[in-house]
C-alpha cells in the first residue's frame, strides 16, 4: 500500500507538472461500470478461447465510474489537453469530456453518422434519415477488418506527437492502429504512465506503472493533485 501510495503522489505531481497531457483508454476503465473488458482474467475474448459463454452487455444501463469521473475532473482543473479512447460504450461523454476533447476511435454506441456528409448525432430509435443532407444514417461503431474514423485517427496521432505526458488506462495496447499511440507519444519524448490489470506490449517503456484498477489510482491521483 505504501509503495501504492508513492506512485500516485508521483502521478499527481507529474500530471501537475505537465503542459500536454493525454489521456488514452481502453475497456479496463468501464469493469467498473458493470461491463466486461476483452483480454481480462474474465473478458469476453478470455472467456471465448476457453470455450466459455460471452454474456450480453447492457451498455445503455452503464454509468460512468470513478475513474471516468476522474478524468472528467482532469479536464475540469484545466489538465486535459485530449483524450484518445477505444471504448463504444458512451461513458466518457456521460461523465462531462468535451467532445472537442475526445477522439472515439472504435465510434460509439449511442451515435450515428450519415454516409452522405458525416454528420454524427445521437442514435434515435427509428430514425434513418440525415436532418442535414437526407442520406442514409449508419452507426458509428467500428467493426474488424473497418477503417477507423478518419478526423478521430489523425487528431489522435497529432495530440500524440503534441504531449508530454500519455496515461493508459485499462487497455492491454494490441489492437493496432490505436495502440501505436503510445510508441507516438514515447518518440515525442512523453512520459508513459500504464494503469492495466494485466501485462501489455509497452510495459517495458512505462516510466510509472499500475497493476491496480483505474478507479484505484485516477480519483486519488487528482486528489492530491488538487493539494500540489
Amino acid at each position: 500500500m505504501a509503495d501504492l501510495q508513492a506512485r500516485i503522489a508521483t502521478l499527481a505531481r507529474w500530471i501537475k507538472d505537465s503542459k500536454y497531457l493525454v489521456v488514452f483508454t481502453g475497456a479496463g476503465i468501464s469493469t467498473e461500470s458493470g461491463l466486461r473488458d476483452f483480454r481480462g482474467p474474465d473478458g469476453l475474448w478470455t472467456r471465448r478461447d476457453k470455450g466459455l459463454a460471452t454474456p450480453h452487455q447492457d451498455f445503455t444501463a452503464a454509468e460512468p465510474n470513478e475513474g471516468h469521473r476522474a478524468i472528467a475532473e482532469l479536464q475540469t482543473l484545466g489538465k486535459l489537453a485530449f483524450l484518445i479512447s477505444q471504448n463504444v460504450d458512451n461513458l466518457h461523454l456521460k461523465s462531462g469530456i468535451d467532445p472537442e476533447k475526445l477522439a472515439e476511435l472504435h465510434g460509439n454506441l449511442a451515435k450515428v453518422r450519415c454516409e452522405g456528409c458525416d454528420f454524427k448525432m445521437d442514435r434515435i430509435e427509428g430514425e434513418r434519415e440525415c436532418p442535414l443532407c437526407g442520406g442514409n444514417l449508419v452507426s458509428t461503431v467500428v467493426d474488424f477488418g473497418q477503417t477507423l474514423p478518419e478526423k478521430d485517427l489523425s487528431d489522435s496521432y497529432e495530440h500524440s506527437r503534441r504531449c508530454d505526458l500519455f496515461i493508459v488506462a485499462g487497455s492491454s495496447l494490441v489492437v493496432y492502429p490505436a495502440a501505436d499511440m503510445p510508441r507516438v507519444a514515447l518518440e515525442a519524448g512523453a512520459k508513459l504512465v500504464i494503469i492495466n490489470r494485466g501485462d501489455t506490449p509497452y510495459d517495458g517503456y512505462a516510466r510509472l506503472r499500475f497493476d491496480e484498477a483505474t478507479g484505484e489510482v485516477l480519483p486519488a491521483a487528482v486528489e492530491r493533485l488538487k493539494t500540489l
